[in-house]
């Protein structure tokens, strides 16, 4: 597989576009005020939020001796709760989209919806392969644009979290470059992370609304593949963090060690369970181990800055 990468820069934020050869295995349910938010300046949060206070399930210390150099996250449900609603909304909007734009039958709507989804990683890789006629664009301006998002706080005990934590952390998501930056910037997690893998990463600009165009997304082994080859990682030394069974699955056999978060049952495929992605540091003491003292200050200076994150689309 090959990529291309050519730098544009967009507000305070340099964008890398790669663009990945379009070539998907077992996800969760889609996730997802309307105004949608391009790269800019960080948010500097100091209010301190007192969300995810449970424990992370007890269980072997399997990276005991490892080295680890990145952190993949998901980011939808992960990052922030599936209790927030944004998914549920995610869905209604893909429905009337459905409904609305590609004129299906009101009465098989919700079923199709839902079983393209389990079929195909999402909906809209569903309906292409079913040889729907639509622009990607115009999709996800429908589907993430009138998204609650007011309903996503700054969250500064995981920014203070992720900041602290010294390996390279890139998001992975299957949704579009517009929809991940307005989640990080409404979090208050810019600069949180190094790069963003997402719909454009993975899938070449459609120009014309080809039907039929097989879709890259989670949660195939092929996206798995793509990542390692994009962001250049040794699965082996990579933590791979998901709210999704399937997508776990899929992580564990492309060789990544892999967390379900939202959980506390430990899952096919799963070597972490975390209730919480804010239990990060007690369940996986090792990610910091390695830093030493190195982490406060890094911590300190790094939020003290408007820093960049790549995204890597």
């Amino acid at each position: 597989m090959t990529s291309k990468a050519a730098a544009i820069r967009a507000g305070e934020a340099i964008i890398f576009r790669f663009r990945h050869q379009t070539h998907t295995k077992p996800n969760r349910v889609v996730s997802s005020s309307s105004e949608r938010i391009r790269p800019a300046a960080n948010l500097l949060v100091v209010s301190r939020d007192p969300l995810y206070t449970s424990q992370p399930v007890e269980m072997e210390s399997y990276m005991n001796g490892a080295k680890f150099d990145c952190l993949l996250f998901d980011m939808d449900d992960t990052l922030y709760p599936l209790s927030l609603g944004i998914n549920l909304a995610c869905r209604h909007n893909i429905i009337d989209y459905m409904l609305n734009k590609l004129k299906i039958e009101e009465s098989l709507v919700p079923k199709m919806c839902l079983d393209l989804y389990r079929e195909y990683g999402t909906t809209m890789a569903g309906l292409k392969l079913l040889g729907y006629d639509f622009d990607c664009d115009e999709f996800h301006a429908c589907v993430h644009g009138a998204l609650p998002y007011e309903k996503l706080k700054p969250n500064p005990v995981l920014r203070n979290l992720l900041l602290s934590l010294p390996q390279r952390k890139i998001i992975f998501t299957n949704s579009d470059e517009a929809h991940a930056v307005t989640v990080l910037k409404k979090m208050g997690l810019e600069g949180c992370f190094d790069g963003i893998i997402c719909f454009e990463t993975l899938n070449q600009p459609s120009h014309d609304s080809t039907s039929g165009k097989r879709i890259l997304c989670k949660p195939s082994l092929e996206s798995m593949e793509a990542v390692v080859e994009i962001a250049k990682l040794d699965p082996k030394k990579t933590v791979f963090f998901d709210d999704s069974p399937r997508n776990i699955a899929s992580g564990k056999a492309a060789g990544f060690h892999t967390v379900i978060v939202g959980s506390s049952a430990l899952l096919p495929g799963a070597d972490v369970a975390l209730e919480s992605i804010h239990n990060i540091r007690e369940a996986l003491p090792e990610l910091w181990e390695a830093a030493g003292d190195h982490v406060e200050a890094a911590v300190d200076l790094r939020s003290a800055v408007v820093a960049e994150t790549t995204v890597l689309a």
